[in-house]
């Protein structure tokens, strides 16, 4: 038997539901191609394994008896995968008509392209922003000064998000969003796998650099199209994720920007932070229905700023 085009690779955490669609989508045959899925889960305890077990036997699964993180398990997939394009997808998608064909043919006329993403779609059809620059002190400047949605169509001020793009176009990217990462099996070999130092966020960002670095490009096409959902893991533990999106964010900084860009990076995390604290505080106060929202965001908020002292004095 042939080795398979692609192998899809999801990751799950107690996704049970947006993930039975998940795999519906893939399997409805609309794609006159070959894949096979292989989900690895971490340790959901929302009757995950139970469903996939039970309504799709034929996909590979890989059970963990923890939450591993996002890097590792899709690590454990690689590792197993035959295709010869990995396609890393979240477990809150859908798969659209043809896009994995479409995908893949675009892959095919850019050789060089390391990885590919696509159009990705809001529930309601509207437009998803995805694909964004790396970390930099001045984009996490902009970032914290809220420029970009004052100036969204500014490539200045709307760098780091490419908020002045549409998404109509192919384009070279820095960064493609990890819901959706075709990726050259090619590359990977070249370059290695996901950096599991990288828990949650950060580590697609990690991987297009170290591709970019080796020469590869990170493209983007218009021409396939998902919806995803978004944050229906993370939804669980939001405070611990509003804490590693920034962490993460620090880590990459710390690996490939130097010891002084770093220390900066903490400073202007922190300052950002510490200028937000009082607005929560305020809304808290003031607006009792986020009013709870308000005070998590408050606590995720302090727990960041210590993480961020903290990791200062690591270097």
């Amino acid at each position: 038997m042939l080795d398979p085009e692609i192998s899809i690779i999801i990751v799950n955490w107690n996704t049970c539901d947006i993930l039975r669609n998940c795999l519906a989508s893939i399997l409805v045959p609309r794609d006159e191609i070959d894949y096979e899925v292989i989900v690895i889960d971490n340790g959901s305890t929302d009757g995950s394994t139970e469903m996939i077990k039970n309504e799709f036997p034929h996909v590979n699964l890989i059970q963990n008896n923890q939450n591993c993180g996002f890097a590792v398990a899709n690590n454990q997939g690689i590792g197993i995968a035959k295709g010869r394009y990995i396609l890393l997808l979240n477990s809150d998608t859908i798969i659209l008509k043809a896009a994995l064909s479409k995908t893949v043919s675009f892959a095919d006329v850019h050789p060089n392209a390391a990885v590919v993403g696509c159009r990705v779609l809001n529930p309601d059809g509207t437009l998803q922003p995805t694909c964004f620059m790396y970390p930099s002190l001045l984009n996490m400047l902009l970032s914290a000064s809220y420029l970009y949605k004052l100036f969204p169509k500014s490539k200045f001020f709307g760098r780091e998000r490419m908020t002045w793009w549409d998404r109509s176009n192919e384009l070279e990217v820095d960064v493609v969003t990890g819901c959706f990462m075709l990726v050259n099996r090619k590359a990977i070999e070249q370059v290695g796998l996901m950096d599991r130092c990288f828990f949650m966020y950060g580590e697609e960002t990690d991987w297009c650099y170290r591709f970019k670095q080796a020469g590869w490009k990170i493209m983007f096409t218009p021409c396939a199209e998902i919806i995803h959902i978004g944050g229906q893991s993370t939804r669980h533990v939001r405070q611990e994720m509003l804490i590693q999106q920034r962490i993460s964010i620090l880590q990459f900084i710390r690996k490939h920007k130097g010891s002084l860009r770093y220390r900066l990076a903490c400073f202007l995390i922190t300052l950002s932070l510490i200028i937000r604290i009082p607005g929560w505080v305020f809304i808290a106060i003031f607006n009792c229905k986020k009013r709870e929202d308000s005070l998590n965001r408050v606590k995720a908020y302090i727990a960041c700023i210590e993480k961020s002292i903290s990791m200062t004095c690591w270097f």
